[in-house]
């Protein structure tokens, strides 16, 4: 929808300073303020007679005034003197005394006799109730305070829901919306018109309207999503690449110490047809933790290789990456394919050196993190890009990658078990492949719940997995101490082992804040076992494989999401041995337990996803902003999907009839140019 890009200063009591408060929440425009949506609302239509409010329960009632306001002040040495005004009201059912404190002006406008709508809270008990500062108005008035339905908005500190609510008013006042949608869209899914939506959004006229309202622009949202998504995967049928021969993987296959899976088999033929196709492959292989994906990877950077194309490997973290160029490289090198690894902590002088000999075709698999794709990292010849537990790629960031090289394919995986529905929708651009299945030989983890009482057998059992030269992983949700408070922090809880609880054992410290060279020292120390117990962050949530490590500890357990959880769980249950994962949580409410309740019952990533998913949207799934997925400004993912699969069914259908109107294409532009929504 078309909005105003004037300065909110331009609105009437938005001066510099306000105007810097406003700021804060993202406010600079009118545009923006009109898409500040509210939080919550509150009911202000029903009215109750004065018998039958309730203490601590805002309500509306109408009542007379029977008294004339009486202001007192009282005189404070050295400090403004306080000022309070009392007055009386009554209706049929009974009588109440109203205060108003430092509010003379706005009291002294009730006049004896005449009756007015109050909104305000009840204070007191039976020896008697009162009222303090209540908001009223005119019976003959609109109704803006009293008998609607107020929205609540998200504030600062210095800016009340009131100065925002204020503004808005002014700005509807001001702007001219014009509708965006086409109009076959608003009649097909029985849409309201944007200055409708708008309006209805901040003012609702009642439950209906701005249910209507929300739908309406939940809707939009979600079609300017779809519309992106749309535009990226009618590209990729644009553009051409060179097909690639996929018969030579005989050596491949012959060469595995262990027989694929059915599902890993399935995947590997999907991409493989992808590679015969002609067109640029974007695909998301999706699968539980250690169901087999690396492999999956291996043989599509063999196939490349065999082509005489390069790929890049992109792995989120140095441990990662210098683990699958551990357990990657020996194999390449028995087909005589060249391998290298490219990370950020290597010197200066090694990194120039690799990077030449990338240029020159020297490589065809290089493995790093995502620091491959910058533009000091030139490729001869790259083919296929691969990116590891990646599932927090955008919109925006798929389609810059297709741009890199001639064309390549993408190829991203991810660990993190998602809804199908919810995948084919949010990943709507790529073509999606799902390993269902485990590996022979993979050990059921053991899931427990306990709380502090059990807190020296768990101790026990920590030594007894030490005695039997297993290791331990103890996951704390801070780093250090007072970061979050009551939470075990990392460092603190490391010494307290280390110098009081396990004075005998090796204890170990890993977190996101140490330098990349520190943290995979302590790492390849733990994988070469000499360390018992390593106390660490979620830092080690993604990928990390020692398969000696048979117990994991997860303190304030209620502080992670049940996806998350899973991830961690995932680090264990690698070996021959029986493993377990004790979840630590002390006076979880009913809910958090009946949500680490399901965790011990299931290990299938994809039921927990479908909870996670019910329980506690998608953030579990996507994490913050940095997820790569778009702000929504109003749509939720979880509550909304219904609202989601009628807008990608009418942008789809849109682009198939043509181009989108140029307003829309805008802001399809602009999300997959930076990941931010624009209405316009």
């Amino acid at each position: 929808m078309a909005l105003h890009q004037d300065s909110i200063r331009t609105l009437p009591g938005i001066g510099p300073k306000k105007a810097e408060l406003f700021a804060k929440l993202g406010i600079q425009t009118l545009g923006d303020l009109l898409l500040f949506f509210p939080r919550d609302y509150e009911d202000r239509t029903q009215l109750l007679p004065i018998s039958s409010l309730e203490v601590d329960q805002p309500a509306c009632f109408i009542a007379s005034v029977v008294t004339n306001p009486q202001t007192h002040r009282i005189p404070k040495p050295g400090r403004k003197r306080l000022e309070y005004t009392k007055v009386t009201v009554a209706d049929h059912t009974g009588r109440l005394n109203l205060t108003f404190f430092n509010a003379s002006y706005t009291a002294e406008k009730l006049i004896r006799g005449e009756t007015y709508c109050f909104y305000g809270t009840l204070t007191g008990d039976y020896l008697g109730y009162a009222m303090t500062n209540p908001l009223f108005e005119p019976l003959d008035a609109a109704g803006s305070v009293t008998r609607c339905i107020m929205p609540i908005y998200p504030l600062t500190a210095g800016l009340s829901n009131k100065q925002v609510f204020t503004a808005v008013q002014a700005a509807l006042a001001r702007c001219a919306i014009t509708e965006t949608l086409p109009e076959d869209v608003l009649q097909a899914y029985d849409l309201c018109d944007a200055a409708t939506a708008l309006r209805e959004i901040h003012l609702p006229s009642g439950a209906e309207a701005l249910e209507a309202a929300r739908k309406r622009l939940v809707f939009e949202e979600f079609y300017i999503f779809s519309a992106a998504l749309a535009t990226v995967r009618a590209k990729r049928t644009v553009f051409s690449s060179v097909p690639m021969q996929t018969s030579d993987m005989a050596d491949f296959y012959r060469s595995l110490p262990f027989t694929l899976t059915n599902a890993q088999t399935r995947a590997i033929n999907d991409i493989l047809t992808d590679f015969r196709s002609g067109k640029p492959m974007s695909r998301l292989v999706q699968g539980d933790v250690g169901c087999g994906k690396t492999m999956v990877a291996a043989a599509a950077a063999y196939c490349a290789a065999k082509n005489g194309r390069q790929t890049a490997f992109m792995a989120p973290t140095e441990i990662l990456a210098r683990q699958h160029f551990d357990r990657l490289a020996p194999m390449f090198a028995a087909w005589k394919i060249p391998c290298i690894l490219l990370t950020g902590s290597m010197t200066a002088a090694q990194k120039k050196n690799i990077r030449q000999k990338i240029a020159n075709g020297e490589y065809a698999l290089v493995i790093g993190t995502h620091a491959l794709l910058t533009e000091t990292t030139v490729f001869s010849d790259l083919g296929l890009v691969i990116a590891d537990e990646q599932h927090r790629f955008g919109v925006a960031q798929r389609a810059a990658l297709l741009a890199k090289g001639e064309r390549p394919h993408l190829l991203i995986m991810s660990a993190t078990p998602i809804p199908r529905t919810l995948a084919l929708i949010l990943y709507g651009d790529l073509d999606v492949s799902v390993i269902d299945e485990l590996p022979p030989g993979r050990q059921p983890v053991e899931t427990f719940l306990v709380d502090e009482r059990y807190r020296a057998r768990l101790n026990g059992f920590i030594r007894k997995q030490a005695q039997e030269g297993h290791q331990t992983f103890i996951v704390c949700p801070a780093i250090e101490e007072g970061e979050i408070e009551s939470l075990k922090a990392a460092e603190q809880w490391a010494q307290t082992l280390k110098s009081t609880v396990f004075p005998n054992l090796r204890v170990a410290l890993l977190h996101g804040k140490m330098k990349g060279a520190e943290k995979e020292a302590v790492m390849e120390a733990f994988a070469k076992r000499e360390y018992d117990i390593l106390v660490s962050t979620t830092v080690i949530e993604v990928g990390v494989d020692v398969p000696n490590a048979t117990l994991m500890v997860v303190e304030n357990a209620d502080r992670f999401g049940l996806s998350q959880l899973h991830q961690l769980r995932g680090r264990i249950g690698r070996g021959d041995a029986k493993s377990y994962c004790i979840l630590v949580s002390e006076h979880p409410s009913a809910e958090t337990r009946a949500r680490l309740k399901a965790l011990c019952a299931t290990s299938d990533g994809f039921r927990i996803a479908e909870e996670d998913l019910k329980l506690r949207g998608p953030g579990d799934f996507f994490g913050s902003r940095q997820s790569g997925l778009p702000v929504f400004h109003i749509g939720n993912l979880a509550q909304d999907l219904n609202v989601l699969k009628q807008a990608q069914q009418a942008a789809a259908e849109t682009i198939q009839r043509g181009a989108l109107p140029e307003a829309l294409q805008a802001s399809v532009d602009a999300l997959l140019q930076n990941g931010e929504f624009r209405m316009n």
